[in-house]
């Protein structure tokens, strides 16, 4: 072998080395350790199970602008813009500690109009199905804001001052104004 082609062989190797090299395997950070109850040594989680969340979304009609959004955990949502023929089923997977908490939107744009269908699965079977037929319209529903929007399940985004028996971090309605003696 040519001893010019000895040298860049070598050369190119030492060059690609670091590009061609494998990926070393070390050890796994350690993982903070989970949330507790408060009384020291049993995890919040641990106790409850997880549920599979099946989301499925169809449309059907000739429309613009699909957007599918729903939720990925307990406290995040996700959207989606698939561009959905006629047919086609839009379909995604989550895991929910609380299967109350599945929840989807499936909208549309302004104009146009289409059959929404949407259906929740917790752990393989249905739990929550809306259809709905958005209709075409000529101008902008300034008056309804949810227009051509489907609904299904429980709500995406819980309202701020709702305070609920689970949840105590939530604000409190403040309290009524105490009323001056009367002489």
């Amino acid at each position: 072998m040519n001893p010019a082609v000895r040298a860049a062989a070598a050369a190119l190797a030492v060059a690609c080395a670091p590009v061609c090299a494998g990926t070393a395997w070390a050890d796994p950070a350690p993982q903070p350790a989970p949330p507790t109850d408060g009384a020291g040594a049993t995890p919040v989680a641990a106790d409850q199970p997880l549920h599979n969340i099946t989301y499925r979304a169809r449309i059907d009609g000739v429309a613009r602008g699909a957007l599918i959004t729903y939720k990925v955990n307990d406290t995040q949502v996700q959207s989606a813009d698939p561009t959905m023929l006629p047919g086609r089923v839009f379909e995604a997977q989550s895991v929910l500690s609380d299967a109350n908490l599945a929840g989807m939107q499936v909208s549309i744009q302004w104009p146009y109009g289409a059959n929404l269908h949407c259906e929740i699965l917790v752990d393989d079977t249905v739990v929550a199905q809306a259809d709905q037929f958005i209709r075409p319209r000529l101008t902008h529903a300034d008056d309804d804001p949810d227009y051509g929007k489907l609904f299904c399940g429980a709500p995406l985004i819980k309202p701020v001052a709702v305070a609920t028996p689970e949840d105590p971090a939530a604000p409190a309605a403040p309290a009524p104004a105490a009323q001056p003696p009367s002489t």
